[in-house]
């Protein structure tokens, strides 16, 4: 591929943004397997033609395209949709035409380099003339990932709840895996189950998401349970509990952290993985609190205007939260009828936790809030270990390690720090091993709290 440089950083304007959907082909990278799969089907049912990268097949492109200073996680993202084009267009040849695309990466706030991800790709995608009509279609955690400007006005709050919806099906789908494969009946059982799960449940969520249809989903959800719940084989003891927290992508893309759950299961661990769900919570809840400042400050200084438009926002942030964790409770509620599994915090809760133990604060954000707050949960709530995954030299992480690690040591509970960048660390199963053979015995000291429910 031939590199040419384009002066000037006018595209990052123009190229990245809010874009209608629409007619075009969207692409959606695969930070997570299932909840890519689920939301692709729902943007489909609202007449979005939307497909899910492959993943990690583009390293070299990854590698060769950034300097290896950036997050892990813009260099498998990069790799990612240069590949894509790369292939669709050996495909298409001639007919290949970039304006029919649009990239959907989403960005964060603050300090986190995540932010960065679209405007780095931008310049990238730039360097390359056939590839610059390709548009980046962005949602940002400064309004709430607000929907506003991807799908016609009057659909946008349907489209929300839809694609929330199908957020917190995906999380419930992952954590029904992650209890019933330390405990199959068969190697490999519950991942067939799973797979085709996923599939079936897309299929429902395509055409009965859009219609608001929840009702019909979550009676599928619960067929699906009921079987999954065959792949159990009661015979097999309880194991230890561990669980995951640490960089979204990190912790939740199998190829970037070198399949860490199964690992992990593979030495005795049953696995709660941190949801995506209480990631979109949390930017609800800070996007509330954000406006809540802004309104009292504004009032102070007699600015009403502002403090108007504070007041609009908290409304609809409140809303948005008030909305999304009733949604989230109803829909585990139906989930553990029929088997237990374990349930995401409230995010007011994971502050309060942080307050009690000052050991951290909302203000000053980032995942190292829920991180923090939830190892610090997990030691009165049952957990044997806890794992914190990030890119290396991720600050957030870092700091939830440097905050967390004597408050483990004093609770006696195993921790394990898991940074990952491309390469792959010959001691790292070494570590897991070490790790698990500490849970195993906090497990037999303390047993965990939680109920089987077989």
């Amino acid at each position: 591929m031939e590199l040419k440089k384009e002066n000037g950083f006018e595209s990052l304007n123009r190229s990245i943004g809010k874009f209608h959907l629409q007619d075009k082909k969207v692409l959606i990278p695969e930070m997570n397997r299932m909840s890519a799969h689920l939301l692709a089907a729902t943007f489909r049912g609202f007449d979005i033609r939307a497909n899910v990268l492959e993943t990690y097949k583009g390293q070299d492109l990854g590698k060769e395209y950034t300097s290896g200073k950036e997050c892990y996680p813009c260099q498998v993202t990069m790799g990612d949709i240069l590949y894509f084009l790369k292939k669709e267009k050996e495909r298409l040849g001639d007919f290949f035409d970039p304006k029919k695309y649009i990239y959907f990466l989403p960005e964060s706030d603050g300090p986190c380099r995540f932010g960065m991800y679209n405007k780095y790709q931008r310049l990238v995608l730039d360097s390359f003339p056939e590839w610059r009509g390709l548009k980046i279609a962005s949602l940002t955690t400064r309004d709430g990932y607000s929907l506003n400007g991807l799908i016609k006005p009057g659909r946008v709050t349907d489209f929300r709840k839809a694609s929330y919806f199908a957020v917190v099906v995906a999380d419930i789908l992952e954590r029904l895996l992650w209890r019933i494969r330390p405990y199959e009946k068969e190697v490999g059982l519950a991942n067939e189950f799973i797979d085709r799960s996923r599939a079936e449940m897309a299929n429902v969520l395509e055409k009965c998401g859009p219609l608001k249809m929840f009702a019909r989903i979550l009676n599928r959800l619960e067929k699906i349970i009921q079987e999954g719940k065959t792949v159990i084989d009661p015979a097999i003891a309880p194991k230890p509990l561990v669980g995951i927290v640490g960089e979204i992508f990190l912790r939740m893309h199998a190829d970037s952290n070198q399949n860490l759950i199964e690992m992990l299961e593979k030495h005795g661990a049953e696995v709660v993985n941190a949801s995506l769900a209480e990631w979109v919570n949390f930017i609800s809840y800070e996007s509330l609190k954000t406006s809540v400042y802004r309104f009292h400050l504004n009032l102070k200084q007699l600015n009403f205007l502002a403090a108007t438009n504070d007041l609009k926002a908290m409304i609809k942030f409140g809303g948005d939260l008030f909305y999304q964790e009733f949604r989230q409770k109803r829909i585990y509620k139906r989930a553990l009828k029929i088997i237990d599994l374990i349930q995401d915090h409230r995010v007011a809760e994971l502050e309060k936790t942080l307050k009690k133990d000052n050991a951290y604060s909302f203000q000053l954000g980032t995942e190292a809030c829920l991180s923090i707050a939830t190892i610090i949960d997990s030691i009165q709530s049952g957990y044997n270990g806890m794992v914190n995954v990030y890119p290396f030299t991720c600050m957030p992480s870092m700091t939830t390690s440097a905050i967390v690690r004597p408050l483990t040591n004093k609770a006696k509970m195993p921790y394990l720090d898991v940074a990952y960048d491309a390469s792959v660390q010959p001691g790292r199963e070494t570590a897991i091993r070490t790790f698990m053979h500490q849970a195993g015995q906090h497990f037999e000291r303390n047993g965990n709290k939680r109920r089987f429910n077989r």
